[in-house]
């Protein structure tokens, strides 16, 4: 029995190090160019800046402030700068500037790594927690909301501060690992490997700055001839993702 979970938790400290590596490549992939739907990034946003109700917005980020511009009323793509602006400077003396709530809706494609399933009961099997490695991709729909606040500081000055949180739905397919043995073909096959899935599904993301973690709800398919015997062919599993954003 020792050897057993000694073997065991060998194999999830790899799948866990494979997992960790992925996403250390990607990330330093993505770091060479900053990543907009983490930055306060020049474009249209929409907000309560102006008369206190939610209007579309044109942001611009200068050397050390942000400038909010009213968008025209009788044309939404003329910014109406001589009218209204706000300022968002970096530094300032006082507090007075509230804080202030910019959002954003866009097409979203993430790279997601799914390191944990949870797969219900069946007919020969008690649940299961799978620690495959997976990697998919994720087309959604996303809102991004990011909060301006001023911070103090020890020398009684504020300092900008930028929040982002981001909330994202929609689908993802991709490609895996699974355990491939005679226990998880109720004893069709004789021979141990690892076997390659089709992944696909629906996932909830929620980003926090540069963190992204989310829900995952899908199935998966053997890729190889056994999977007529695979007792998880094409049943709902539940995991864990984390993902890196993409566009």
């Amino acid at each position: 029995m020792f050897a057993l979970n000694k073997r065991i938790l060998k194999k999830i400290n790899c799948h866990l190090l494979a997992t960790i590596s992925i996403t250390i490549f990607f990330c330093s992939c993505g770091s060479i160019k900053e990543i907009p739907k983490y930055s306060f990034s020049d474009g249209y946003y929409r907000s309560k800046n102006f008369d206190n109700k939610k209007s579309k917005v044109y942001i611009v980020n200068a050397d050390d402030s942000v400038f909010v511009y009213k968008i025209n009323v009788k044309n939404k793509h003329i910014i109406d700068s001589s009218y209204a602006k706000l300022a968002f400077p970096q530094y300032k003396s006082d507090s007075k500037i509230l804080n202030s709530n910019f959002k954003q809706a866009s097409f979203d494609l993430d790279f997601l790594t799914i390191p944990f399933k949870y797969r219900p009961q069946t007919d020969i099997f008690p649940p299961q927690f799978n620690t495959n490695l997976n990697g998919v991709i994720y087309i959604g729909y996303r809102n991004d909301i990011y909060k301006i606040n001023y911070k103090k500081t020890p020398i009684k000055t504020y300092n900008r501060k930028t929040t982002h949180y981001g909330f994202s739905y929609g689908l993802f397919t991709g490609f895996g690992g699974t355990a491939m043995n005679p226990w998880v073909t109720d004893n069709q096959i004789s021979s141990e490997y690892d076997g390659v899935v089709w992944s696909k599904g629906v996932a909830a993301i929620i980003g926090i700055d540069n963190f992204t973690i989310g829900l995952a709800l899908g199935a998966d398919n053997l890729l190889d001839r056994n999977s007529r015997y695979w007792i998880y062919e094409n049943k709902p599993w539940f995991g864990l993702a984390f993902g890196l954003n993409l566009n």
